[in-house]
């Protein structure tokens, strides 16, 4: 019997958050595997920003997905049939799988990680504190724009998959962290179970009067996920000589509004800012050492928001916008999973 696999194939682009008419759920059979192949089962997707943009024909760091393309996307999956002598039934794969069921993967293949069956991890973690967003977290912390002992670090988005990892970085560095977030919930969260020093609730009238409060010796190091009014909030509490890395501007993938042109406040304080994309960092065995070991020590904590079904995955990249999730979003395609 032929193994049927469902895609999810782009079919317009989204104007604004993202429809299930967007899209084609297609089914099509599995070919038989070529010598070399192997059969990968889609266990989990990564909810990403980034998918967002991908759907967007603009000049980007990828190729914008193309109309009638499975939509890209990084997941984690199972080896289920073989025909390589570099991958077993059972392995877990972790790369780009696409929104689909399975995955037919050549053993050249660049850009995937072959995993134990049993990594001693939860699989979503994998995806999450252990993944893309764990490694985003720790090359902006490390690389980009790490903390000194006493400085005082802002993390937008800071109870989201990159942010919350960065903050809890930031205060094994010895930093003062300040988390940004939407909401009374999420900042009481960042406090009281992932050890920040404060919480800004961006959607308060008195924002601006929180984060001056939040804030009393200025702002070293501003991890941004978020731009737009938020970002310039927090440049304005920059120290002389701060440093900002810039990881996301959030606030307009739905919408497509560009960052503000006001570069003042960057020759007045003599700010240095580097935008950085986790593609580019070469030291990702070490991220993901030292983040399992933080989480095996107790150091760093981790949380997975986990929605159901393959056939759901528009609208739920949608809760990586409108605030209702914490910490990493996954998606669970098989489940079994």
């Amino acid at each position: 019997m032929s193994i049927v696999n469902r895609q999810l194939r782009l079919k317009t682009r989204p104007e604004g958050l993202v429809q299930r008419d967007n899209f084609d759920l297609a089914e099509q059979s599995v070919p038989e595997l070529k010598d070399g192949e192997v059969l990968v089962r889609v266990l989990y997707l990564s909810m990403d920003p980034t998918n967002r943009v991908w759907m967007r024909d603009i000049p980007q760091y990828l190729p914008p997905v193309a109309i009638g393309e499975v939509m890209r996307a990084l997941g984690l999956g199972r080896v289920v049939q073989s025909r390589s002598a570099h991958y077993a039934v059972g392995d877990l794969v972790q790369g780009i799988t696409g929104w689909q069921d399975y995955l037919v993967l050549h053993e050249s293949a660049k850009g995937y990680v072959r995993l134990p069956a049993d990594p001693g991890i939860p699989l979503p973690t994998l995806l999450g504190a252990c993944g893309m967003s764990g490694v985003t977290a720790y090359y902006g912390m490390t690389d980009i724009a790490p903390t000194q002992p006493g400085e005082t670090l802002v993390v937008s988005a800071a109870a989201g998959s990159v942010g919350s990892i960065a903050g809890q970085i930031g205060k094994i560095q010895g930093a003062r962290v300040v988390g940004i977030a939407g909401g009374a919930d999420k900042c009481r969260y960042l406090v009281d179970e992932l050890g920040f020093d404060a919480a800004v609730d961006y959607k308060a009238d008195d924002f601006k009067q929180q984060l001056k409060a939040a804030t009393p010796d200025g702002v070293h190091v501003n991890f941004e996920n978020v731009g737009g009014d938020v970002m310039k909030a927090v440049l304005s509490r920059m120290v002389i000589g701060g440093r900002v890395a810039l990881c996301g501007l959030i606030s307009g993938y739905n919408s497509g509004d560009k960052p503000g042109d006001d570069y003042g406040v960057f020759v007045m304080k003599r700010l240095r800012m580097q935008g950085f994309l986790v593609l580019d960092y070469t030291k990702t065995k070490e991220a993901v050492h030292a983040i399992s070991g933080w989480i095996r020590e107790g150091k760093l904590k981790t949380e997975e928001t986990v929605a159901e079904g393959l056939e759901n995955a528009p609208v739920v990249l949608n809760r990586l916008f409108d605030g209702s999730h914490r910490g990493k979003l996954v998606l669970r395609v098989d489940g079994k999973g």
